[in-house]
């Protein structure tokens, strides 16, 4: 590969290591991290330390392995506020938030997490036992997410493919789907129908309905969905109920960002 004379080694790979911690995986130790982004230890140990007295990284006092730092935190949600999709989807989400009467989310996806932009939440009876805690900037595993199903799905076949074979599939929630082949075909149903049902895959008694939001060119630039609680809707009934609403102010949005 080649760079021009502008091109700073040492900032990829400090860059590198702050983006080996991905969910389920907050914490890395040196040697870890050294064997992420093919550095030798001691060279690791210079940049994670430069890292963490700039606040990029924190050290866990019981296992001495790191995690990301609040400067981290700072930047990610500089981003966040400053995307004009969130300012378009803003009135949206909060009208399908008030017409329904649940908790609307909106996210991104980033390689095999969902990373949260916007969240409308809800006073409904059951939503806070449902809400797991989720925050703008927080991040999921995208393949047992309905936002996360939606937008894999979405992604052209060769991309898709390569990413699949990355997931390291974990059970979550009791219907977790735990392998490629039950996740390619959810992702298929997905493409068909135009929208992802989570049916108590990444937790106890979450079930969300997500439909993508698409930009000019008829890519994703993120996911929008509704999240309720299993007492409140059966899984079967979930798309009957909240499909057409929510499609069609993921369609308004998509308007919004030029697509026709």
């Amino acid at each position: 590969m080649t760079t021009d004379a502008g091109f700073s080694q040492s900032l990829k790979r400090g860059l590198a290591i702050l983006s080996a911690f991905r969910s389920g995986r907050p914490l890395l130790g040196v040697s870890e991290l050294g064997r992420d982004v093919g550095l030798s230890r001691s060279t690791t140990h210079r940049y994670v330390a430069t890292l963490a007295v700039l606040g990029y990284l924190q050290q866990d006092p019981a296992t001495k392995k790191y995690r990301l730092g609040p400067r981290v935190i700072d930047l990610g949600f500089s981003a966040i506020n400053s995307m004009e999709l969130r300012e378009i989807a803003a009135p949206h989400l909060r009208e399908l938030s008030d017409e329904t009467g649940y908790t609307v989310n909106m996210a991104i996806l980033d390689d095999l997490d969902i990373v949260y932009v916007d969240r409308v939440r809800s006073a409904q009876p059951g939503q806070r036992e449902i809400d797991l805690n989720l925050h703008v900037g927080a991040r999921l595993p995208a393949y047992c997410t309905s936002l996360g199903k939606v937008l894999l799905a979405q992604l052209p076949a060769e991309e898709r493919d390569e990413r699949l074979r990355r997931i390291d599939f974990a059970r979550r929630g009791p219907n977790t789907l735990t392998s490629r082949t039950a996740l390619e075909v959810e992702l298929e149903r997905v493409r068909r129908e135009g929208y992802a049902i989570n049916n108590e895959e990444l937790a106890y008694g979450l079930r969300s309905i997500a439909a993508p939001v698409l930009t000019h060119d008829g890519a994703a630039a993120a996911a929008i969905n509704l999240a309720v609680h299993s007492s409140m809707v059966s899984s079967a009934d979930m798309g009957a109920r909240f499909g057409p609403v929510l499609m069609r102010t993921a369609a308004d949005i998509s308007a919004r960002l030029g697509y026709r």
